[in-house]
């Protein structure tokens, strides 16, 4: 999934000339979703959505509070051309999920958007239909997100821990219970077992 999450003191989005969805204050998160996705990505994309720190505190401190912490709305428009590919300066959708399969995939991600905030706060806009959004961007602040960049994210993670569970085990080299052995557990070499 890759969403560009805004930060807005107020969106709307209409269909012909009927405004059918609209916040204040809040974020305006615009939605792609690729033919790859699992629910993985829907629970990463949610995570960040809703706590990324892009709002000041009540004292004024910046970056310090999500939009859950302020109460605010979140107005979520689909779009597909988010996976858009260039082909010189042609524009291919082939890494879109089919709008059919979409369709349903983007309705569970609202259901669980709402089930982990509170649904009175949360707008849409209509799936497939051509709609103009408007926003006010507030800052602007505007955040571009990809669920693939989860990965590089555990990965930073996991080399630090293999990183601390090297020196630990480096460390730790003792006799076993039954004074016989001693094993390293250094994870960049093989076991090693010695005789007393």
């Amino acid at each position: 999934m890759r969403v560009v999450i805004q930060r807005v003191t107020n969106a709307s989005v209409s269909v012909g000339d009927s405004i059918i969805a609209s916040i204040g204050r809040g974020l305006c998160v615009l939605v792609g979703i690729c033919r790859d996705d699992t629910s993985k990505d829907v629970d990463y994309i949610i995570h960040k959505i809703l706590n990324l720190r892009l709002f000041d505190d009540h004292s004024g401190k910046r970056w310090s509070k999500n939009v859950t912490e302020r109460h605010l709305e979140i107005l979520c428009i689909s779009q597909f051309t988010l996976h858009a590919v260039l082909k010189g300066n042609k524009i291919d959708f082939h890494q879109s999920m089919v709008a059919e399969q979409s369709q349903q995939f983007y309705q569970t991600f609202m259901e669980k958007l709402k089930m982990a905030y509170q649904p009175e706060l949360i707008k849409d806009g209509q799936f497939g239909a051509y709609m103009n959004v408007s926003i006010s961007n507030d800052g602007p602040v505007t955040i571009t997100l990809d669920s693939c960049s989860k990965d590089s994210e555990d990965g930073g993670k996991k080399s630090k821990l293999l990183k601390q569970m090297n020196l630990v085990c480096k460390q730790a080299v003792g006799k076993g219970e039954d004074g016989e052995a001693r094993v390293s557990l250094d994870v960049n070499e093989k076991p090693k077992t010695e005789k007393q």
